[in-house]
């Protein structure tokens, strides 16, 4: 399995995403309305076919939830929202807030093999900051990936990495 990428989710990846995602036992909500907000990144890799040919599968997927964005007003058009969202995003990365990781998925078959950790990279090139509530069990994870790590409640961790924090340790 190789030629692995990260990209934003589509439409067409929906029912993926909810097979990896429920597959994980995971609850993420309205998959489509995340996808048509950006919020949804992908790992895919190539598989091969049954006829000697290859196909790109999802293996892995990372659900972000953006800081708060501003409410529009009545009467903004599509683009509008659109605008605002991008916004939002640029606003949160110049103020260092970045976004939450709601969920992190990786097909079993392809776990141990870097995909978590290439959509956690992409995520933080894209978002600049990120932060990620999980369970203790996974901390090794997010500390291998230069996480500030603080425990929450019973068997909870909090996790914040800026993009930032790669180049000051390199």
């Amino acid at each position: 399995m190789t030629g692995r990428r990260v990209r934003v989710a589509s439409p067409e990846d929906a029912l993926e995403i909810r097979r990896i995602v429920d597959g994980a036992m995971l609850e993420v909500g309205n998959v489509e309305a995340r996808i048509d907000a950006d919020d949804v990144l992908v790992a895919t890799e190539e598989r091969p076919t049954g006829s000697g040919e290859t196909r790109r599968a999802i293996v892995g997927v990372i659900v972000l939830e953006p800081p708060d964005q501003p409410t529009t007003t009545a009467g903004d058009s599509s683009a509008d929202e659109d605008d605002t969202a991008a916004s939002a995003r640029r606003n949160a990365r110049d103020d260092d807030q970045g976004s939450h990781v709601h969920a992190i998925a990786v097909r079993k078959r392809a776990r141990g093999r870097g995909v978590g950790t290439a959509l956690l990279e992409a995520a933080l090139e894209r978002e600049g900051a990120l932060t990620a509530n999980f369970d203790v069990g996974v901390r090794p994870f997010y500390r291998s990936l230069g996480f500030e790590i603080e425990p929450l409640a019973e068997g909870r961790c909090r996790g914040r990495k800026r993009l930032e924090d790669d180049s000051v340790s390199a």
